[in-house]
């Protein structure tokens, strides 16, 4: 009878780490799904692209839509950065290595709909420049440039 008992417990025991087990591998395989899909576009040597924003860019939840540009930064660069669309009103932000917001600019100094920003890097890394458009403006094409300004001598 201990015997029984004692096989009885070991199944139970056996059974909740398998359990454990298949909940934590289908937590990673969505993880890394997740992953896949979230892939920032590197910026090309020139730090200059034109582009198109479409529907099937990242949806904003205000009926706009975002793509991402990733690019490597060094500690005291000075940036700026220019977005230009013909098409709808745009707005662009630059995010640490962390996620957080470095600088945001949603119209640019000429009173126009481009947006244009300035900021100083504090902490060398891969940041990502996000392009999207403002509200349900939506979609089309752009240029974005990102410079690397000099200090004046």
């Amino acid at each position: 009878m201990r015997s029984q008992a004692f096989v009885v417990s070991l199944k139970q025991i056996a059974f909740i780490p398998a359990s454990l087990l298949a909940i934590g591998l289908s937590s990673t395989a969505a993880f890394a799904q997740v992953n896949k899909l979230y892939n920032p576009i590197p910026l090309p040597g020139s730090y200059e692209v034109s582009d198109t924003l479409s529907e099937k860019d990242i949806p904003t939840g205000q009926g706009g839509f975002a793509r991402d540009y990733m690019v490597t930064l060094k500690k005291g660069d000075n940036l700026a950065v220019d977005l230009s669309s013909e098409s709808f009103d745009s707005i662009v932000t630059l995010l640490a290595p962390d996620g957080t917001t470095v600088a945001e600019n949603d119209d640019g100094p000429d009173g126009s709909s481009n947006s244009l920003l300035f900021t100083r890097i504090t902490e060398p890394g891969t940041y990502i420049v996000r392009v999207r458009s403002f509200g349900e403006t939506g979609v089309g094409g752009f240029k974005l440039k990102v410079t690397r300004l000099q200090p004046v001598k």
